[in-house]
Parts: C-alpha cells; structure tokens; sequence
C-alpha cells in the first residue's frame, strides 16, 4: 500500500467501485447457526468497564500492553488460539510542553513524532495562521499559532488540518501551535505517521479554551515562547490475533483497535465490548466458518498496526466470506452543552457511521432500526473511513463496518461519562443479528 493511500485519513469520503457481484448475489451459503443468549448487557457492561479500568491507551504503553493481555485472555478461554504479532511504535514522555507569551502560559501536547525544541524553548513572534493558511505578519522564523475552523477533529492527514500547518511552515515558521477547535474546548489529539514525523519542526496543540491569551498577544506583534521536551523514541507493541481454524476455507473476521492518545472510553470501549460478545458468540454459534478475530494496537498513528494485519496476518480475500469491522464510536453518549453546564444524555451521539456492502443495505436497515446514526447506512460503494477502507481496498467483501467521531473524540475527558453500557449492548445486539442474517445468506 502506497503512502497515499495510507494517508488517505480517517474522515476523507472515499467513493469506489469493487466487487460488483457482490451487491447481487446473496453473501454466504446458509450454514447451522445457534442463537446466542439474548441476555449479555451484564457482560457487555464488565468488559465496558474493564476497558476504561486501563487508563491511557498508547500504543506500546501500560495501558495498552495490560488491554491487550486481558483480550488474549479472554479469548483462549473462548477456546481461540492465539498469537501476538509485534511491531514498532514511536513514544514521548514530555517534561515541558507549554506555551508562554508575558503573563499567560497554557499546557500544549506534544504533537508526534515529537521534534523537541531546546531546554530554554524557542522565543519568537507569534503569529496567527487562519484556516486558509493565510497570515497578516511575516511567518519567517515566528511561531505559528493555527486557528483551525471548529469541527470534531482527528488526523492531521485531514486537508482543513493540513493546509493551514504547510503553508506555515511553507512561509518559514520556526515552529506550530494549533488550536483544535472542537465541541469541548479541549485540546484534541491528532492521529499522525508512525513511521517519520510529518514535519522537521516543533508542533503542538492547544486548548481552545486556553487560546485567547496568545491570539491577543499575535494581534500585538509581541513575541511567545514555546517548549517541547521530554524523552522519547520507538518501543514494542503488539497486534492481537485469535484464531479458531476449522479447516472450512472460509472465514468471518472481526477486527477493532484497542489503542489510542487517552482513555478512549467512548471511542474504543463500546467497540472493544462488541468484539469480545461477538468471538464468545460466534465460538458456539458459526460452527460452519473459520474465525479470526483480531485486535490491533498503533490506531492512533495512522492505522499502523492494522496495516501489519492486514498484509501480514488475515486470510486472503478470496477466503474470507466476511468481514466486520468495530470501528471509533460505537455507542458514544450524546451530550446537552448548549444551556447551563454540559451533561450527558442517556442516547447516543448519532455521529456514528454504519457502511455495509451494497446487498446489505436492506437487512442492515432493518437491524440497525431506531439506532441513532446507524439506521441510515451506507454502501461501501458510497462511503468509508479509517480502516475500514484500508480493509476495502485490499478486496474484502462482503464487508460491514462502523465508525465515527464523538464529542469527546481524542479528548484527554474521553472517560466513563461519554459511553454507556446499555447502549453498547443494544448495538452489539443488532450487529449480531446482521452477522446471523449474514451468515445465512441475506
């Protein structure tokens, strides 16, 4: 796979044509299918809770390495066999990330792969950078302060991130801050390469809320002072990967990410709670299929570990007689922030996408009926995002899949207030039903 195609990014619209037969033929061959037990919201609930017990969730960290190990786990209790698939992924450790212009100083993140500046920072004018990428005072040697237009924000691979950051560093800016304006005021992380950092410059993000300060302060040609240090390199992470292999020659492959910049309850746990349901599920219930269930760290570097998977691990395309994929934002809760203080609602956030190949699309509206944001699915011939295009791409079908961008998304707050148990429960019952009316044929 090409570095443009990786770089595609997780929020780019990606409209195609494959696998035509397979929006007019039925999916797979009918087989012997158990019904699993209607009552799994306990279950669902503690692995919920387990996953968010983890903390942080970098990739290759102790959050991630103990998430991972508890998987493993539960899935050869499931009777799986299973297998660790390692690779490299970078890390940093800040000392200082700040950002301070006379009396103002706010805490930054480190953007990476992180290019630290020197112990005492770098001291210059800063200057604003809207987002068009324009700039109304000379960016040579200033810091870039980037006024990115709000939006629920993801990977710097997306253009409106992008544009604005290469024509600042393009016009000679000596380092970046960007404001990610979001629905929190937070800062929200940015999902970036894996392999080498994007640029050869300092870059960090800033809360909005922490923001004004230093706009004032570019407004007043006064000069900022930036610092970015802390230790850092490459450390070991791993891909899980369960296997049941019956020997049939056709498999049902579910994939999800584990890994992320924080907590990530909301935009891992409900999928990490669905995959776990479904490999007990399916143990006992696909007697006919082969299973691969697998789990990915590196996410949050632009699929890194999924790639690994991808080509190095899953069975072949012309094997494979489904795949579903549990992508970001399962079942996020909604929130209400416009009066008073923010709280959060009992349904979902509907900004969650479910894509199906085309032949699907009547079973998964009526699975998915009632189902904020998933009662409106796409054809994969339509719409896809994250790794659900990279599993396209490579010529899986027939293929579902679901992903999205909450209002806590790669926010550090992304804790147990932003998902619901009873909630993933609901959507894990429906995209089991999909699987079962999959697996039958339609």
């Amino acid at each position: 796979m090409t570095d443009q195609t990786r770089r595609a990014g997780e929020g780019t619209t990606t409209r195609r044509r494959f696998l035509a037969a397979s929006a007019a033929t039925p999916l797979i061959a009918g087989s012997n299918l158990a019904t699993a037990a209607p009552d799994h919201a306990g279950a669902v609930v503690a692995d919920l809770q387990r996953y968010i017990g983890f903390g942080g969730k970098q990739s290759g960290g102790p959050g991630d390495e103990a998430c991972g190990a508890w998987l493993e786990a539960e899935l050869a209790r499931a009777g799986f066999k299973t297998d660790r698939q390692y690779f490299s992924a970078p890390w940093f450790e800040a000392e200082q990330a700040d950002l301070a212009a006379g009396d103002a100083r706010a805490a930054l993140w480190p953007q990476p792969i992180v290019q630290s500046t020197p112990a005492e920072g770098i001291t210059a004018p800063i200057v604003r950078v809207d987002a068009q990428g324009l700039a109304a005072q000379p960016l040579q040697g200033a810091i870039a302060l980037i006024d990115l237009p709000a939006g629920r924000w993801s990977s710097m691979f997306w253009e409106p991130v992008r544009k604005p950051v290469d024509a600042a560093f393009a016009g000679g800016a000596a380092a970046c801050v960007i404001v990610t304006n979001g629905p929190t005021g937070k800062i929200i992380a940015l999902n970036t390469d894996g392999r080498e950092s994007l640029y050869p410059k300092p870059m960090a993000l800033l809360a909005p809320e922490d923001a004004a300060p230093f706009f004032a302060a570019a407004m007043e040609g006064r000069e900022a002072t930036l610092r970015l240090t802390g230790q850092g390199g490459r450390r070991q992470a791993f891909n899980l990967v369960g296997k049941l292999d019956r020997g049939h020659g056709r498999w049902l492959v579910v994939s999800t990410p584990r890994s992320g910049w924080f907590t990530c309850a909301g935009e891992r746990g409900g999928g990490i709670a669905a995959w776990l349901h479904l490999a007990r599920w399916a143990g006992r219930a696909a007697p006919g299929y082969d299973l691969a269930f697998v789990c990915n760290s590196g996410h949050e570097y632009q699929y890194l570990g999924a790639e690994e998977l991808l080509h190095n691990v899953a069975p072949p395309p012309d094997k494979t007689a489904f795949w579903l994929h549990l992508g970001a934002n399962l079942a996020s809760r909604d929130w209400h922030d416009g009066v008073g203080s923010r709280s959060p609602l009992p349904g979902t956030d509907s900004q969650r996408y479910l894509v199906v190949s085309p032949g699907l699309l009547p079973a998964a509206r009526k699975e998915f009926s009632g189902l904020a944001g998933l009662e409106a699915p796409y054809g994969s011939d339509q719409l896809s995002a994250g790794e659900l295009t990279n599993i396209i791409e490579a010529g899986y079908a027939p293929v579902a899949g679901v992903f999205g961008v909450h209002r806590f998304h790669h926010v550090a707050e992304d804790d147990e207030r932003c998902v619901s148990g009873e909630n993933v429960a609901a959507t894990v019952t429906a995209f089991q039903r999909l699987l079962e009316r999959a697996l039958q044929g339609g």
